[in-house]
């Protein structure tokens, strides 16, 4: 007894191990301890381990290390455990295909709602919303709010607003309460009008969940993007607690509207420490107000008082903010001076602001190296074209539309939006 006692209490401690590699992306050292595990003559296997080395089966792309677990869960007699047979039928739908994750599904013989809800999602998330639903109405398990949140945020995907509310409606007339990941769900389907967002935060006040804070913050997201600032700071003010999450939906509305001033007091005067997208919010701010000296602030604040490492988006957006401001030497040496390579944001700003500066030689670096990043992309040379036409240098200008018609790269044909 002793002996199994001490037995179990291992495997306890190498499952709780094996969450944490897979909860933190360690999905490598995952299956390794997996393997060791189940090779282990004196551990007795519980349920637990196998969905746990699915997740990083999925995560890592590995169908045939899927299989693989597939096979192990058929010897060790848990294959059956409506637990193991939703994880495998997870991750054959998102390593291999949703058609091998039908067959699994056909398969399994005990089928409780998490079952259901799986395949139902994996449909969803695939687009194929017609199959999902009528998964749901086949369901001989009582279907959970789980069951019908895929399909709505589907329909909201699809730009089948209108059905995803009938859909919501047809939810609670089966006696099913939404929840706040549906009003998240339908959240990204109202951004073309702040009548929509106000639809869907007045129904989460009815069903008593407008207090979440993530449900908060997509609201505040979501009323911004419409312009309607006023609706989101009194949402914001009226958060009891506010995170970084919050503050950083607030913090990007203001730089989204062109309202810098607000989004750096904002800044300056938030009680929680600030992460990544909450800086690339403020610089984007600043971008769009023009304030480079404000921006090279921010941006030496990042790591030096936050402990914050800056990404290739916050060097992009500070060689963005720069070449706006005209200081397009700075914002070179910025890119040459990066850690890493510098992306197609970064040298895209900076040729643009060649254009509007009509700086040739800069304009001719980054042009030729965003030629050979982006050997498709038209633009870039139609840009570098025209600011050589702009000079008067009709014949480089020339030159590079002939460049452009012997890589056979098209030009983005214009459009009206009348048609």
């Amino acid at each position: 007894m002793r002996f199994y006692d001490k037995n179990n209490q291992r495997l306890v401690s190498y499952t709780k191990l094996l969450a944490s590699h897979v909860h933190g992306g360690r999905h490598g050292d995952a299956l390794s301890l997996f393997s060791f595990i189940y090779s282990s003559d004196e551990l007795t296997l519980d349920p637990f381990i196998f969905p746990l080395a699915l997740k990083s089966c999925t995560a890592l792309r590995l169908p045939r290390v899927v299989s693989s677990i597939h096979a192990h869960t058929i010897v060790a007699n848990f294959a059956s455990n409506p637990f193991v047979s939703s994880a495998l039928i997870d991750a054959y739908g998102k390593s291999t295909s949703v058609v091998s994750a039908r067959q699994l599904f056909d398969e399994v013989s005990e089928r409780n709602a998490v079952v259901w809800n799986t395949m139902i999602s994996l449909y969803a998330r695939s687009g194929n919303v017609s199959s999902a639903i009528g998964l749901l109405d086949d369901m001989d398990a009582e279907p959970t709010v789980s069951s019908y949140n895929p399909i709505v945020s589907a329909l909201v995907d699809s730009s089948s607003f209108s059905n995803a509310v009938d859909f919501c409606r047809r939810m609670q007339r089966s006696g099913v309460k939404p929840n706040f990941i549906t009003c998240l769900a339908l959240l990204p389907g109202c951004t073309v009008g702040g009548n929509l967002v106000k639809e869907v935060h007045g129904f989460s006040i009815r069903s008593c969940i407008d207090e979440n804070p993530q449900l908060s913050s997509g609201l505040m997201e979501s009323y911004c993007k419409c312009g309607c600032l006023g609706y989101a700071r009194k949402l914001f003010d009226r958060m009891t607690l506010r995170d970084v999450v919050a503050w950083s939906s607030m913090i990007s509305g203001y730089a989204l509207n062109g309202e810098a001033d607000k989004a750096m007091k904002m800044f300056e005067r938030m009680d929680v420490a600030p992460d990544g997208i909450m800086f690339l919010a403020i610089l984007k701010a600043c971008s769009h107000a023009g304030l480079a000296d404000e921006a090279m602030r921010y941006f030496g604040l990042i790591s030096k008082n936050y402990g914050v490492e800056p990404s290739c988006d916050h060097y992009a957006c500070l060689v963005d903010v720069l070449s706006r401001a005209g200081r397009l030497i700075e914002a070179y040496e910025l890119i040459r001076m990066m850690p890493f390579k510098a992306t197609v944001k970064a040298w895209g700003a900076l040729l643009g602001a060649c254009r509007s500066y009509g700086n040739i030689k800069l304009a001719e670096i980054a042009g030729r190296t965003l030629f050979e990043m982006e050997p498709d992309n038209g633009g870039n040379f139609v840009i570098l074209a025209n600011i050589y036409a702009s000079a008067g240098m009709f014949e480089k200008a020339q030159c590079v539309r002939k460049e452009m018609r012997e890589r056979l790269v098209k030009r983005a044909p214009g459009s009206s939006w009348l048609l």
